[in-house]
């Protein structure tokens, strides 16, 4: 079966867009135009053959599998002055999937007490004098989805082993999992319930209506054992980068995992976990996989991406300053902000297949006015 599909086929085929809401409406709309006449672009020409051929741009929404491979690469060139020459660990805060139906009644506030508590409960451990006995960074990026696109809501979060003790001195971890999992587990799972419960009785939580849910919901997550995942990844190298940024620029579906796309159905790839890592086809209704694809549409500025601790942004440069001198590295890293700025895109004429495409005019983006490509019902989307 030929991997032609995409993600843009099957919008076009199954969405119907007066069931979303605005922000779902906004996100479809910017991935029906990507690389289409609708964005713009512009005229390239081989200066050899003399082919032409239009170049459309992308919509460079967050959500879009098409414009993600480029931001990823960018992101990871930007970050790869802030890595550090010490083991790093790759820790998994996984919510309990009884909460699913609050994260789509309160996405912002549970996503917030989620990466807060994770946070929180990392911070703890590292300040313990009996563990590291110090102040820690840590790096998460909020995923929501599974391999079958069902809602599983975690955070993987790249952590520096070792913190940075009050003396100005290093301590690093020695273990290959950073913390006791069990441990980490049980003090996530406490702060989290508490954080929830002061939400509600702060009336945050005012889309949960049923009498006796949130107590009951509560009381439910204490009597259950939560999942915590961690363990040590790569040494210094840069692919501790490329390893953070493909977490970082991940959305639910790649067209990749997009086998075929017909008229009632969605065939894609995944690999199922459960059966020793084994790839599977997965065959969805089509308005299945659309309602699927959905449900990991995150709020208007959310941040999906957060750092903490001595990575955080205001007090990033001077913390690793300190931190490369107690590791006695003095080595001045790399200044990587603008280098992706500075490259001329390189263009492949799809004739006489040479690096010789260029640009020579551009191209006004056209959008229809009844805002897209009609779908198999003959409904055009909207703004």
């Amino acid at each position: 079966m030929a991997k032609t599909a995409t993600l843009q086929q099957a919008l076009v085929r199954f969405l119907n867009p007066t069931d979303l809401d605005r922000q779902r409406q906004r996100v479809c709309h910017h991935l029906l135009a990507c690389r289409t006449e609708a964005m713009g672009g512009m005229i390239l020409q081989c200066t050899d053959c003399d082919h032409q051929q239009p170049h459309y741009f992308g919509c460079r929404d967050r959500h879009c599998p098409q414009c993600q491979g480029r931001a990823m690469h960018q992101w990871a060139e930007r970050q790869q002055a802030n890595i550090l020459p010490v083991r790093y660990y790759h820790v998994v805060f996984t919510l309990p999937h009884s909460l699913n139906g609050w994260v789509q009644l309160h996405p912002e506030v549970i996503h917030r007490l989620l990466f807060q508590s994770a946070w929180q409960t990392l911070r703890a451990f590292g300040r313990d004098p009996k563990r590291l006995g110090g102040a820690m960074g840590m790096s998460a990026v909020l995923h929501t989805w599974g391999q079958n696109l069902s809602q599983h809501v975690h955070l993987h979060c790249l952590v520096p082993g070792g913190a940075l003790g009050d003396d100005g001195r290093w301590h690093g971890a020695r273990s290959h999992y950073l913390f006791p999992v069990r441990a980490l587990s049980r003090h996530f799972r406490g702060h989290l319930v508490r954080a929830l419960r002061r939400a509600a009785n702060a009336g945050e939580l005012h889309r949960v209506t049923r009498p006796g849910d949130v107590d009951d919901q509560l009381n439910a997550l204490m009597a259950t054992e939560w999942v915590v995942y961690s363990k040590d990844c790569l040494e210094h190298t840069q692919a501790v980068v490329r390893y953070l940024a493909r977490y970082t620029r991940q959305i639910a579906i790649s067209n990749a995992r997009i086998l075929a796309v017909d008229d009632h159905q969605v065939t894609l790839r995944y690999k199922d976990y459960l059966d020793r890592d084994r790839h599977k086809r997965l065959v969805l209704e089509g308005e299945e996989f659309v309602r699927r694809f959905l449900l990991h549409v995150l709020p208007k500025g959310l941040m999906r991406v957060r750092h903490y601790g001595f990575l955080a942004n205001r007090c990033r440069r001077r913390r690793l300053a300190q931190i490369r001198q107690a590791l006695a590295d003095v080595e001045t890293a790399p200044d990587t902000d603008n280098t992706e700025s500075a490259k001329e895109p390189i263009y492949t004429c799809p004739h006489c297949r040479r690096p010789t495409l260029r640009v020579i005019g551009s191209l006004a983006p056209r959008r229809p006015t009844l805002g897209g490509p009609p779908n198999h019902r003959g409904q055009r989307y909207r703004a």
